[in-house]
């Protein structure tokens, strides 16, 4: 075990006691107000940094699914008892047991995603927001009166499902984890949140914070384990109402199934292979510099990175000049230095699929532009970590698998265009459909060619830019559904349409007896 492993081990263990989770076998669950430990078979976390182990937990298991659906029973009646205004008021208070906390709250999730510590401090922030949005709507969820055609009072009204089962990833745990919990709880319901097995605590650090500063027992629940185990559990219970899952379009597949086989509705957040378009009237400082942006933040793991640059012809050759002398300069470190732009993938099977990805396309065709294997300037004891330098490749075609699979890794294909509609034509021609972008000074264009795009969201002159406010989801393979927005608080209800009669002796007009 190599000086850095051992450090890390060490700020893990401190952080986890910090948050009460350690001990003999680390607690890994929270249920009904406590943390718990898994009974099941062990997990090994690994160290992104390093690819040594960093400690063991036990996955959770079918019977602590059990207990967490029941807490969640439980606290979602308690929580529907509350006068709407109430659980706003609720959910606001409890972000008061965040404070203090937040920097242990960035190290625990940069340590364990291997995400650089920059990135973990913005994204604690984005808890906040997301739960001070929706805080905001659980008194504004309005009902329609309908003018139907009788002497009926026709009204509809928004009932919560009751207990939503939550499937999140590993890329970005602790906003993924927010970013579902917020709308879910503002709409009336109670969750069971499974994380990714690789990233287990900071879910469990949330859901405890919250809970402790005024949220109901049982309304959070995460359970920790693998997908053949906790998660199969979780999909297949019975009193699971509905299934909301970010991952990958094998995995969504899966819970697709599940959710049919007990005609549950799924909401499916799955990958991407976006186009990031650069026309040859684009302002290229920042069409560079927004490329880079686009698909080196986060190490590429992002279900919205740029993959596919496409860049108008005339401008090919000085994008790929320009990206082969930035790209070098990027800060690819350590995770904890506050320097750091980048860090490694989170895992080793992550990392085999970047490298053989990049070792495939060259097989096929491509040259590397700059990049490709292990980034420069890395301390010794990280050079056996889940570590992959910027890559740019060109020389690329739309049939190739580099061009058509989701990497999830640092690595953007450049391929040329001829006019607007071949760059429609590319832009659309996988399965694929989250995210794209427009470089243009041309508004008209920008306007035009976002309309064209099959993807959920299209930035013009920018990449990246999402908000609580606005909605979030994907066509095709990319899923379907609605996170965030107005939307994605919809997803976590169900209309109810109720009939009063008006009328004085209705029946006996409809031709029934009083029985007098």
């Amino acid at each position: 075990m190599n000086t850095l492993t051992q450090q890390h081990k060490q700020d893990l263990h401190q952080l986890l006691q910090a948050f009460g989770l350690s001990g003999h076998t680390p607690l890994s669950n929270w249920i009904a107000g406590s943390a718990r430990a898994g009974d099941g078979a062990a997990i090994t976390l690994t160290d992104p940094v390093t690819g040594e182990a960093l400690l063991d937990y036990n996955d959770a298991g079918a019977a602590l699914v059990s207990q967490a659906v029941a807490g969640a029973q439980k606290g979602q009646a308690e929580w529907m008892k509350l006068s709407a205004s109430e659980r706003g008021r609720r959910m606001l208070q409890a972000l008061s047991g965040l404070q203090g906390r937040e920097e242990d709250l960035a190290k625990l999730e940069s340590l364990v995603a291997g995400k650089p510590i920059r990135d973990c401090r913005a994204e604690v922030a984005k808890v906040r927001e997301m739960f001070e949005y929706y805080a905001g709507w659980c008194d504004k969820q309005h009902g329609l009166v309908i003018p139907v055609p009788t002497s009926h009072l026709n009204y509809v009204h928004r009932v919560p499902y009751g207990v939503v089962g939550q499937i999140t990833p590993w890329n970005a745990p602790m906003f993924t984890c927010a970013w579902q919990l917020a709308p879910a709880i503002a709409a009336g319901n109670a969750v069971v949140l499974k994380p990714s097995e690789l990233t287990p605590f900071t879910s469990i650090v949330i859901a405890a914070c919250l809970e402790k500063a005024g949220l109901p027992e049982g309304l959070i629940n995460i359970v920790n384990g693998l997908g053949p185990t906790t998660g199969s559990a979780l999909t297949g219970h019975q009193e699971i109402a509905k299934l909301v899952f970010v991952g990958s379009p094998g995995s969504g597949r899966l819970i697709a199934q599940a959710g049919a086989q007990r005609l549950v509705p799924t909401v499916l957040e799955l990958g991407g292979k976006s186009a990031n378009i650069i026309f040859e009237d684009a302002c290229l400082d920042e069409a560079v510099a927004g490329a880079q942006a686009a698909i080196f933040g986060a190490a590429g793991q992002s279900c919205v990175a740029g993959s596919r640059l496409l860049v108008q012809e005339s401008l090919l050759e000085a994008v790929c000049e320009r990206l082969a002398k930035a790209c070098p300069r990027i800060q690819v470190g350590l995770p904890s230095s506050p320097e750091t732009q980048m860090g490694p993938l989170q895992n080793g099977r992550q990392h085999q699929h970047v490298s053989r990805m990049i070792r495939d396309a060259v097989n096929d065709g491509a040259t590397i532009v700059t990049g490709g294997g292990l980034p420069q300037g890395l301390p010794t004891e990280a050079q056996s970590g889940y570590f992959v330098a910027p890559t740019v490749l060109r020389n690329v075609t739309p049939s190739m698998e580099i061009a058509q699979e989701e990497v999830f890794g640092p690595v953007v294909v450049v391929m040329p265009f001829t006019d607007e509609q071949h760059a429609i034509s590319l832009a659309n021609s996988t399965r694929f459909g989250l995210a794209g972008a427009v470089w243009t000074q041309n508004v008209a264009r920008g306007h035009r060619v976002a309309r064209q795009l099959r993807v959920g969201t299209v930035w013009v002159n920018s990449y990246k830019s999402i908000s609580v406010m606005s909605p979030f989801g994907g066509f095709g393979e990319s899923g379907y559904g609605r996170s965030s927005g107005t939307e994605g608080l919809q997803e976590y209800t169900l209309p109810q349409s109720i009939w009063v009669e008006t009328a004085e002796k209705a029946s006996i007009a409809m031709g029934y007896g009083s029985g007098d």
